[in-house]
């Protein structure tokens, strides 16, 4: 059975892009919102892994991690986040969610993306550095 992996990004060209690299491998969910994002995951949902951008519209990726960190049903759940924020701006993420594993800076290397995601779910990575 292929684990779960949400996506959340409001970029319909970034949820097509990592649909397709991540596809193969993994069962895809997506979200253009945090708002999507937490509806699915209220109904009772719990992928194995979520990848989320943190600018969106509604509810932003910020709000997003807040509530899967408050949440007991999340409290395992690894999060990689995924934005073009600059890595001065997401370096504590790990401090504020416990659950982020893992800051990737856009554009990347889907490759690198892979592998990093395979850490991931395999339970081989922690906090980045």
């Amino acid at each position: 059975m292929k684990k779960t992996i949400l996506l959340v990004d409001d970029s319909m060209p970034m949820l097509f892009l990592l649909e397709a690299v991540l596809g193969k491998e993994y069962a895809i969910v997506t979200a253009q919102d945090g708002l999507v994002a937490m509806s699915w995951l209220m109904n009772g949902n719990k992928p194995d892994l979520i990848v989320t951008d943190l600018q969106m519209p509604n509810i932003d990726g910020w709000e997003l991690l807040n509530y899967i960190s408050g949440s007991y049903l999340f409290q395992d759940t690894p999060v990689l986040v995924l934005s073009g924020f600059y890595k001065e701006n997401t370096g504590d993420l790990h401090l504020k969610c416990p659950n982020v594993r893992e800051v990737i800076q856009k554009p990347f290397d889907p490759t690198k993306l892979m592998q990093k995601i395979g850490y991931l779910l395999s339970g081989t990575l922690s906090v980045s550095a």
